[in-house]
């Protein structure tokens, strides 16, 4: 099987096949990624695919032997920031396509009513999400919608792992605190726990 590097570096080179192989590897976690930061599945995809056509004029800058998708990340990063300020909103995240926050783990003995306060709780987090700063939701989404290790995060950001977990903290305080504005310390614990089961260890 050809490598990641491989690829890329028969991309830089001008290979299309090469690049198209690299679409094909890539184009679901972009598709995801764009969606989260826009919350339009229509924009989600025309993101994602700009970002890719931007990405083979640039192979040509690309450096060897780095990995290929946090280099991409940059310029899906950028298009969707940029598609943002356009619309001059942060729109809504749409996170019923994973289950970021372990949100959609309810247990099935729980009643009609417990469910359904399951539901306005997620929707109310797609809601809070889409208002925070993009710098946290951008954090929150690549941890918990992506699952990356906090080295993953660092070199998708290029920054250090330590800038990463502050402001993850940072990040998950700040949604907390909406959440404990809307629906007590009940439903904090909640999230917390539901981060925690849906992303495992911390690394």
């Amino acid at each position: 099987m050809v490598s990641d590097a491989d690829l890329s570096e028969l991309a830089r080179r001008g290979d299309m096949r090469a690049f198209e192989a690299l679409v094909e590897l890539y184009k679901e976690r972009a598709y995801m990624a764009a969606l989260g930061f826009v919350g339009n599945p229509e924009d989600a995809l025309d993101l994602s695919q700009e970002a890719f056509v931007r990405a083979f004029r640039a192979m040509r800058r690309f450096r060897e032997g780095a990995p290929f998708y946090p280099w991409f990340y940059a310029i899906l990063r950028n298009a969707c920031f940029n598609h943002l300020r356009r619309l001059r909103t942060h729109g809504e995240v749409s996170l019923d396509a994973a289950q970021e926050f372990g949100f959609d783990a309810a247990d099935q003995a729980d009643g009609p009513g417990r469910l359904a306060e399951r539901s306005d709780a997620r929707a109310y987090v797609r809601e809070e999400l889409g208002k925070l700063d993009p710098a946290h939701r951008e954090i929150l989404l690549l941890r918990h919608f992506e699952g990356l290790s906090y080295r993953e995060i660092a070199d998708v950001l290029s920054c250090p792992i330590g800038t990463v977990m502050s402001r993850l903290y940072a990040a998950r305080r700040a949604l907390r605190k909406r959440m404990v504005a809307r629906f007590g310390d009940e439903c904090a614990q909640w999230l917390e726990s539901g981060a925690s089961a849906g992303t495992g260890e911390e690394r």
